[in-house]
């Protein structure tokens, strides 16, 4: 399915667009019914929630669960993002990120492509992230909040943080590999506070809310964020991350791993509508 001129002008102005109901709430069950696997998998792609126990994220499930690869390569995902990048694309980074009901965690205000220049080499920034609500996201469950025209700022530079322990990882993951710190709440690349208040004043902040199976696409700089779920609603959402085939990511002295950041770079040949009805 092929977004309209208007709604791609809109992306280009703004750098994001929000698609309500893109997805119907059958293929959101079917989506939804493989979470419990996904999230009880004892692996580095399993990031907790500071306190631990609590699941954050889940890396890479495409590469291991049939219907989540299946959702990666859905013409209502990657058509558009063949649009938008003027180009063939594959998967550049796939996670579900939860935010469970009393615990979800803050995500500071950040870009994503910082992160995939100074870690992974990425040349530029012809990548997008497509967000799938599993669940109806509100105003009381940690909805993302967006700077609309952000992206035009281009890279903000942000020095890494480091924390009180000292290399800059969450307690849970304090012993773990550095590439850890790009995926806690204490992110490495965090931008300042009076960066995001100057982008807010002359920007302004949305949260686009909707019901499951709706689809939020934003640019590889807009800058972003979202606070904690202190209500009894959880928040799930897929997040899958498009690069243009023309934009492959540069060799680096200490690469992270492939469920971050992907090597297969084949195009994606987009699937048929009812692909997640196999």
């Amino acid at each position: 399915m092929r977004m309209s001129q208007e709604q791609l002008d809109f992306y280009e102005t703004n750098g994001y667009v929000f698609l309500p109901g893109w997805f119907s709430e059958e293929e959101v069950a079917v989506l939804k019914g493989e979470l419990p696997a996904a999230f009880s998998e004892d692996t580095p792609r399993r990031v907790v929630e500071k306190g631990g126990g609590v699941v954050r994220s889940v890396y890479g499930s495409h590469m291991f669960n049939e219907v989540y690869g299946r959702l990666s390569r859905h013409p209502r995902l990657v058509e558009p993002a063949m649009q938008i990048l003027d180009s063939e694309v594959y998967v550049y980074q796939f996670k579900i990120n939860a935010k469970s009901s009393f615990g979800g965690d803050v995500w500071q205000w950040h870009q994503d492509y910082v992160f995939w220049m100074k870690e992974d080499g990425l040349p530029a920034a012809r990548v997008l992230s497509a967000v799938v609500f599993l669940d109806e996201v509100s105003e009381f469950n940690g909805p993302m909040y967006l700077i609309p025209g952000s992206h035009k700022a281009g890279v903000i530079d942000a020095r890494p943080k480091t924390h009180s322990n000292g290399n800059g990882r969450a307690e849970p993951y304090k012993h773990s590999p550095a590439w850890i710190s790009n995926l806690t709440a204490d992110l490495k690349y965090a931008l300042d506070t009076e960066v995001v208040a100057g982008l807010v004043s002359g920007n302004g902040i949305v949260a686009p809310k909707g019901p499951g199976g709706s689809l939020l696409i934003f640019h590889g700089n807009l800058v972003h964020g979202s606070p904690n779920n202190i209500s009894p609603f959880g928040r799930t959402l897929v997040l899958i991350s498009y690069n243009s085939v023309e934009n492959l990511p540069r060799s680096v002295e200490s690469p992270r791993p492939d469920f971050l950041v992907s090597r297969d770079y084949s195009p994606i040949v987009p699937l048929a509508e009812d692909t997640l009805f196999f």
